[in-house]
């Protein structure tokens, strides 16, 4: 029955003009904020993590559903904006086609005394729509949303994130625009429907085909009464609002907490290795926390994969100097500088997290295949080193029976930044008798012709002439099909 009426109340506009559907766009906007509220995520995940590892899994794409979902409210944009184009052109021509046998003419000149109860906006055939459109709450706030959805969009390519992340990070705040637009763009009540009294005396299923009897004596079809539609979207985005203003306020109380930088390492290939300490942080393998640096930029947070291991006394994370925020932080560290930077000299951090990965689950399995590729092996430098702790120093048992470590590099400095770790991993399996515990692989995927003679003539020597491993380099990259069978033929199960 609630359907029957919503019918009956927009019937007549479905006859003066197309309709413009908002609804899967309402649904839209309420779910693109979800994805982003990373402490909520955080709490799921822990949550489902005993019921549905699966599930748990799926929170780790939350990235890619924000997309999909973005992709979803600009193809339903589009077609608002068309359909809206399409309904002002018929609202246009219900004016001029001035002919009072013409069902719609008679619908427009409804109201046209008091403008009381009108349900063509366009008030007179002299009116210009376009003057409609950048006049009216509806017009300006429905510009304002597309202006602010078509930067964000397009800050948001690849290109642009990766090379001018800046642009991309300020730009994605103009969402607060499009959610305040988003809002109040409704309140213009341009869409406009019978009221409910008025369909007791005036049917639009019986009297529309009868309007030239509206209101006379014993037609049973008073003339109709129209109002405009109660805004209804702030139904749709007040939860996922709310929910993101708690994330926020999380994340600025989080960011007043205390992290003090107890060791700066500068590595080779620039980057720069921070080793932190904050009370009452703990963490688990493979998480990832945000770093904002106040004196590079107070608004700017960026993701980094922990390095360290939870039984450390502190917590690191090893950043790749790539763009113009990384690089004012390596030149605050004193990156730039010979002699090691002062401890009052270093600038305070704030820290966001730590946030959980696909990474951290890597103990709950028997068999583990470990894939990094330059500054990506940050999250198993957590792992290595975790294994290390837990098997080797503290002799303690652990579910996962074996590892396969392949890390591919595209220069030799690369891999000194865990050739420490990897050194004391080798040694100590050796003297405990398990050394078929981890099965480590090094790929250099660019080299100089003379750098690859002089490895060729170290090559029979007992280590390895670029890490020092015993474990020989490889040149170039795994062959993975081969890699695959031979490690599905060891564990058949």
């Amino acid at each position: 029955p609630e359907n029957f009426i919503i019918i009956i109340n927009y019937f007549q506009i479905r006859n003066l003009t197309g309709m413009a559907p908002a609804a899967c766009l309402n649904f839209n906007c309420m779910l693109i904020l979800l994805p982003v509220c990373r402490n909520l995520l955080s709490f799921l995940r822990g949550s489902i993590q005993c019921c549905s590892r699966t599930a748990a899994r799926q929170l780790d794409r939350n990235i890619t559903f924000h997309k999909l979902v973005a992709y979803m409210i600009a193809f339903h944009t589009a077609v608002h904006i068309i359909a809206h184009l399409f309904n002002f052109e018929y609202f246009m021509d219900a004016q001029l086609n001035r002919n009072s046998s013409l069902l719609t003419f008679v619908l427009s000149e409804i109201g046209s005394g008091d403008n009381a109860s009108f349900l063509n906006p366009i008030r007179s055939n002299e009116t210009n729509p376009t003057f409609v459109m950048f006049t009216t709450v509806a017009g300006l706030t429905g510009v304002a949303i597309t202006l602010a959805l078509i930067l964000i969009i397009t800050s948001s390519v690849e290109v642009i994130r990766r090379s001018y992340f800046e642009v991309f990070w300020y730009t994605h705040h103009l969402f607060v625009l499009f959610f305040v637009g988003l809002v109040f763009h409704g309140f213009g009540r341009i869409v406009r429907g019978q009221t409910e009294n008025s369909t007791a005396t005036n049917n639009p299923l019986v009297c529309a085909n009868r309007f030239e009897e509206w209101g006379r004596d014993g037609s049973g079809c008073e003339v109709p009464v129209f109002a405009g539609n109660q805004p209804g979207t702030w139904r749709w985005v007040l939860a996922p609002i709310i929910l993101y203003v708690c994330e926020r306020l999380v994340r600025f109380y989080r960011s007043h907490q205390k992290v003090v930088i107890t060791k700066v390492v500068m590595h080779p290939s620039k980057t720069l290795e921070l080793q932190m300490r904050r009370k009452g942080f703990h963490m688990e393998v493979g998480q990832y926390v945000f770093i904002q640096c106040p004196s590079v930029s107070r608004l700017e947070w960026h993701p980094f994969t922990l390095t360290s291991a939870p039984e450390e006394d502190y917590f690191s994370a090893h950043i790749r100097i790539v763009g113009d925020w990384t690089q004012a932080l390596y030149e605050a560290c004193g990156g730039d500088k010979n002699e090691p930077q002062e401890a009052w000299k270093l600038p305070k951090v704030a820290i966001d997290g730590p946030f959980g990965t696909a990474s951290e689950d890597v103990f709950q399995y028997e068999v583990v295949m470990l894939v990094g590729a330059g500054i990506g092996v940050t999250p198993f430098a957590s792992i290595l080193k975790s294994v290390w702790y837990k098997r080797i120093q503290n002799n303690q048992e652990v579910f996962t029976k074996n590892i396969y470590f392949y890390w591919l590099c595209p220069e030799t400095q690369a891999f000194e930044w865990f050739a420490d770790l990897l050194h004391s991993l080798e040694g100590q399996m050796e003297e405990r008798g398990v050394s078929d515990f981890l099965s480590y692989n090094m790929y250099l995927t660019r080299w100089k012709q003379e750098d690859a003679e002089h490895y060729w003539v170290q090559h029979q020597a007992e280590n390895d002439p670029i890490t020092g491993l015993k474990q020989k380099t490889h040149f170039g990259k795994p062959n993975w099909d081969n890699e695959f069978t031979s490690i599905a033929s060891k564990h058949p199960r």
